[in-house]
């Protein structure tokens, strides 16, 4: 019996690292895009002007191009008016690790926000929302605007009738956010953004951003 529980251990160990080695990978500038700041934090890459692109536009052809492009990207006012180009409280890049194992299937006209595995990616950034899924290269963008602990995500291609409504809060380096009422998707957004707690990619202080030791 001993022995049987000695070589579970590895697998065990295994299992825990597994995570935390894909969240390294997806909070790591090159994977991001980021460059150092004047303070010394990440911060995304600036861009020299952008795009405001109109409904069914094409999307690039590998996941890594279809992040890079999205940065380039503002949101589209389908029903609702862009909100002010101001920091909120929110602003910077969170991920999550999704732990199920489900095999990626190529489709034309995949379904909004796919229950897939793998590492998903939160950009907020002065009202504009990007979700990026690594394993398939899916992505949206929108509006957001934070009123105390709530934040409303509209203008999203892939409900832009649908406002999501959500309350959030801040603890030890992670977002966490409860919907009040989300119907986008059949209600696959909400699964999708509450699921899990996004773990911030930002220094926790701004030693730790200078030294890299977070």
């Amino acid at each position: 019996m001993a022995s049987k529980k000695h070589s579970a251990i590895p697998g065990i160990i295994t299992s825990l690292a597994l995570p935390i080695l894909f969240m390294a990978a997806a909070c790591s500038p090159s994977v991001l895009d980021t460059q150092p700041g004047p303070s010394g934090s990440s911060e995304i890459a600036p861009v020299p002007t952008a795009t405001r692109l109109p409904p069914h536009t094409p999307e690039p052809t590998s996941p890594t191009d279809r992040w890079s492009e999205l940065l380039h990207r503002t949101p589209y006012p389908y029903s609702t008016p862009l909100p002010p180009t101001n920091p909120t409280a929110l602003d910077g890049i969170y991920t999550k690790f999704d732990p199920r194992q489900a095999e990626h299937i190529p489709c034309k006209r995949c379904p909004s926000y796919p229950p897939g595995g793998g590492i998903w990616r939160l950009h907020l950034d002065q009202g504009v929302f990007r979700v990026y899924h690594a394993l398939t290269g899916w992505v949206t963008i929108g509006s957001f605007t934070v009123s105390g602990d709530r934040i409303e995500f509209f203008n999203d291609p892939h409900c832009f009738q649908e406002t999501g409504l959500y309350t959030w809060r801040l603890a030890d380096g992670k977002l966490i956010l409860d919907a009040v009422q989300d119907n986008c998707g059949v209600y696959l957004r909400r699964q999708n953004l509450e699921a899990l707690p996004w773990e911030s990619c930002q220094p926790p202080s701004t030693e730790a951003a200078i030294t890299n030791h977070w």
